[in-house]
């Protein structure tokens, strides 16, 4: 994890949001980054509401210098949540934000009804989404890729990057999981009246192709040193995911988002969707290389820390 070097947590008062400033000190300590602790109002909050959240926010980053992070930044963001979330990321290059899931909510409630959908979609760098009152360190970890995928080829090593380094962080075990089908014409012809003997061969010879390009992939890893199991289901990505992650009692999901070609900046595809609809527990999302955020930052642009035009970052 010694990549991050900028990190923003989003913090709130409901349960959950301790966890989230727990991890990303713990990160923060481990890689020597710059840490910013960044609470969110909505637009046009209540007299006073922004100073007292000011003040709250300055006595967590205090808090934090005592714990050891050498660079603290803190401040208020005032407006739609996750529009000044990644505007705070552009603004000031942030390369991991991590949040919380809300309290007493699974992911699905989360991830598809507040700003941590939004954010995940639309974020331009990793983000890191908490689950409530989880055990850390971790004891599980899952790591999705698609070696097979050639344009995906830098998102596998972003995922690959992260989680081997976190189960070598944590002592975790590490599941690397990638679901596979038949292509081309040997999807016909299985579905054709053929020989038990047949179709078997054809799916032997196909999941050796995909174990070949996953080796490949692993080798550049120190996975001897790494307790790890590998799972090459048959099935779609997004079952494959969610069973595996049911089955085994997954901590966290690293993963890559995919992209709707044509679309300035990333919407979740259906895979994505699907699992983060389905499981409970903290999510890593990964974005794929030339990345372009739809959020784009307003004209009113800040002009240095503790300076706030029309809306943005009070300190």
């Amino acid at each position: 994890m010694k990549r991050f070097k900028n990190v923003l947590v989003v913090y709130d008062d409901a349960i959950g949001g301790d966890d989230a400033l727990s991890q990303a000190v713990a990160l923060s300590q481990s890689n020597g980054a710059r840490l910013t602790i960044a609470t969110v109002l909505r637009e046009a909050p209540l007299p006073g509401l922004a100073a007292e959240a000011a003040k709250r926010t300055e006595r967590l980053a205090d808090s934090v210098r005592h714990a050891g992070v050498a660079t603290v930044d803190c401040g208020v963001l005032a407006g739609v949540p996750f529009e000044e979330i990644i505007r705070q990321v552009v603004r000031h290059q942030h390369d991991l934000v991590i949040m919380s899931a809300q309290a007493g909510k699974t992911l699905r409630d989360v991830v598809f009804g507040g700003a941590a959908a939004q954010v995940i979609r639309k974020c331009p760098c990793p983000v890191w989404v908490i689950r409530p009152g989880q055990a850390i360190p971790y004891q599980r970890i899952l790591a999705a890729i698609d070696p097979a995928a050639v344009l995906h080829d830098h998102l596998n090593v972003k995922i690959m990057d992260l989680a081997a380094s976190l189960a070598s962080r944590d002592q975790a075990l590490l599941h690397v999981v990638h679901a596979w089908d038949v292509e081309g014409k040997d999807l016909d012809t299985i579905r054709s009246e053929i020989s038990s003997e047949q179709r078997q061969a054809i799916l032997r010879r196909h999941e050796s192709k995909r174990r070949q390009a996953v080796d490949a992939l692993l080798a550049g890893y120190p996975m001897g040193a790494i307790n790890h199991r590998l799972h090459l289901p048959r099935d779609l990505p997004e079952r494959a995911i969610v069973s595996l992650t049911e089955r085994e009692q997954i901590d966290l999901i690293v993963m890559g988002t995919e992209g709707r070609f044509g679309l300035s900046g990333l919407l979740l595809g259906n895979a994505v969707e699907a699992v983060l609809r389905s499981v409970e527990c903290g999510i890593l999302a990964v974005k794929p290389d030339h990345f372009e955020t739809p959020v784009a930052l307003p004209e009113a642009v800040l002009t240095g820390r503790g300076s706030l035009e029309s809306r943005g970052w009070a300190a």
